[in-house]
């Protein structure tokens, strides 16, 4: 759609309000912009994924090591080195930031207190993940940064879903139109709308797991991602993701599986076979097999345990514990502390016999038979010679009664998104900057492969920040 001249008062909309928005539209503010944060969601959905995460951002000292680090992580899929310098620098002032807008920012002492990458080139760098008031989850980031934003007098209009850019004949973008045709005009626009985990299509055609349940927001659905294509932008690693152990709830959003309690648990196929080494450390959306790093899980399965693991304590986490996710803070769905509630509905199912079991859970009582029989016997000898088990892990599934649960992979994130240069600046399909436009945040994400505990919402300030002053720039030099 055609734009016409900045209307409203507004150099600068930034869209969405999660952490990546809300950095570009304080950037923006600092840098002497007027600026309208447009969300899709109301006041019960607003924020995103940042509304229901862990809230943290991962802190480094060390640019230098940093973007060792990164371009470590980034495997075969390597990063425009001018992303990687921004990338490293603005990470590391993130909590100086912060501090500077009056968070009361303080250092995670429970989780992410060292790299789960701990052997890649330049994890040295890595010294903690902060927080707002050194607590993860609840939804303390988004809190504070909607204070924030309301502090600098920085409107936030909810309920307001952006469907396309207006461009001008020259295919500068000049503003946005709103799902019920109102058009806002701006002389620069910040995509911080999030991923596209909750698209289904977007999930069967880029991210290859069709079947899934969501640990984010059910908002995240994919509108920047279709408004920056709109405007000629190129695309970026958009099979990049983070998938998670997850349980059904009967809703799009599902419960994190956590099998902490015990190590007397397998992992079967729909054929009823092992496939993997159970305990592999899940690396935000990692796990290392067969010497390799891979997306994991990407279908579904069943884990097969006995009652040591049963009787071991709730198999998800309570907000006491792990207050991350959307059905846990937004839905109020708890798992029950004893696992009854979810044999009782039918999630767990249990027998008195490994082949009873399976043809409970539809697998062939043979296979399943023989395949504990074969583990059971890896962890008598102490040796896993089929998946390499850590030894110490090695729990045997041998007591009466059996009991299954299915797992389904759990988008946390999709990372891929329009590219954007180092200025956060969407880029065409020729690699030049489409004018007016910028991406911050999930939607269009830094992440090619691997990435660390803290590290989403570090790239999400970094780049927010980034996009806003970029974009009040850009503001300022039009009107100039």
């Amino acid at each position: 759609m055609a734009a016409g001249p900045a209307a409203g008062g507004h150099d600068v909309v930034v869209v969405g309000a999660g952490a990546a928005g809300a950095a570009a539209a304080l950037s923006a503010h600092q840098a002497g912009a007027r600026v309208l944060v447009l969300e899709k969601g109301d006041a019960d959905s607003a924020g995103g994924n940042t509304r229901v995460s862990g809230g943290g951002w991962f802190t480094h000292d060390d640019p230098e090591r940093a973007a060792v680090f990164l371009r470590a992580l980034c495997g075969p899929y390597g990063l425009d080195e001018e992303v990687i310098r921004a990338w490293a620098a603005e990470t590391a002032v993130n909590s100086q930031w912060m501090r500077s807008l009056g968070a009361p920012v303080a250092r995670s002492g429970e989780y992410h207190t060292s790299p789960e990458y701990l052997g890649v080139d330049g994890a040295d760098c890595y010294t903690g993940m902060d927080t707002v008031d050194g607590r993860m989850g609840n939804g303390a980031l988004l809190a504070f940064l909607r204070g924030a934003l309301a502090d600098n007098g920085i409107e936030v209009r909810e309920g307001a879903a952006a469907r396309e850019l207006l461009r001008d004949g020259a295919g500068r973008v000049g503003g946005i139109v709103l799902d019920d045709g109102t058009t806002i005009g701006a002389r620069g626009v910040v995509l911080a709308t999030g991923g596209f985990a909750a698209n289904p299509q977007m999930v069967r055609d880029y991210l290859r797991v069709p079947d899934h349940v969501l640990w984010g927001s059910p908002n995240s659905t994919g509108d920047g991602h279709r408004m920056a294509q709109q405007a000629g932008a190129d695309l970026w690693h958009m099979d990049n993701m983070m998938t998670i152990t997850g349980v059904e709830t009967g809703r799009r959003t599902g419960m994190y599986l956590a099998l902490w309690g015990s190590p007397h648990y397998l992992f079967v196929s729909a054929a009823g076979r092992r496939f993997a080494d159970e305990t592999a450390e899940a690396r935000h959306g990692h796990v290392e097999h067969d010497g390799r790093y891979e997306h994991f899980p990407t279908h579904r399965f069943h884990v097969v345990f006995d009652g040591r693991l049963f009787a071991a304590g709730p198999l998800s986490p309570d907000r006491g514990v792990l207050p991350v996710g959307w059905e846990l803070l937004e839905n109020g769905t708890r798992w029950s502390a004893d696992n009854s509630a979810e044999i009782a509905d039918g999630r767990i199912t249990s027998a008195d016999t490994p082949g009873a079991l399976a043809e409970a859970i539809g697998v062939d009582p043979e296979t399943l038979e023989t395949t504990l029989r074969h583990y059971n016997a890896a962890c008598a000898s102490g040796r896993d010679d089929w998946f390499g088990r850590d030894p110490a892990t090695l729990g045997a599934v041998d007591r009466a009664p059996y009991y299954a649960l299915e797992v389904v992979p759990m988008i946390g994130w999709s990372s891929g998104g329009p590219r954007r240069d180092g200025r956060s600046r969407v880029l065409d399909v020729r690699g030049e900057p489409i004018p007016g436009l910028f991406a911050a945040g999930e939607v269009s994400s830094t992440y090619s492969w691997c990435k660390d505990g803290g590290f989403h919402i570090a790239d999400a300030l970094a780049f927010g920040r980034i996009a806003g002053r970029e974009a009040a720039a850009l503001a300022e030099a039009a009107v100039c």
